[in-house]
């Protein structure tokens, strides 16, 4: 059974910084991309940063470039995104997904792409 598990959400002010945590079991990650895509209060989810498992490659929408990354931990199966100099209109609930590599092309940026979604954490950033 697949689970992917954030954690780390939180309120913080404008230019602060979070790091939110993605624990993933029952999935080989290296056949996966692993996603993070936020959904703010009346809005669409949309794609914030993916990257490739296997081989370590990145993409980040261009509102977050520069200030968002995604370290991992191969070892314990978790994936991070480290988000500073954050603005109010990054508050979002934000979920950490998984596309299969094998049926997905690269970047993956919609949301219907990915098979697996966590259960979310919610963003709050004041101004």
């Amino acid at each position: 059974q697949v689970q992917l598990a954030e954690s780390g959400g939180g309120l913080v002010q404008a230019g602060g910084s979070l790091r939110l945590s993605c624990a993933a079991s029952g999935l080989t990650l290296s056949n996966y991309r692993m996603g993070w895509l936020r959904q703010a209060p009346g809005k669409e989810r949309e794609f914030v940063a993916v990257i490739s498992w296997s081989s370590g490659s990145t993409y980040y929408s261009d509102s977050v470039k520069g200030r968002f990354s995604m370290p991992r931990d191969s070892a314990e199966g978790t994936l991070y995104l480290q988000m500073d100099s954050l603005k109010p209109e990054d508050t979002a609930v934000y979920y950490c997904a998984a596309a299969n590599r094998f049926a997905s092309k690269w970047p993956v940026v919609a949301p219907t792409d990915y098979n697996y979604w966590g259960q979310g954490t919610q963003v709050t950033v004041s101004s």
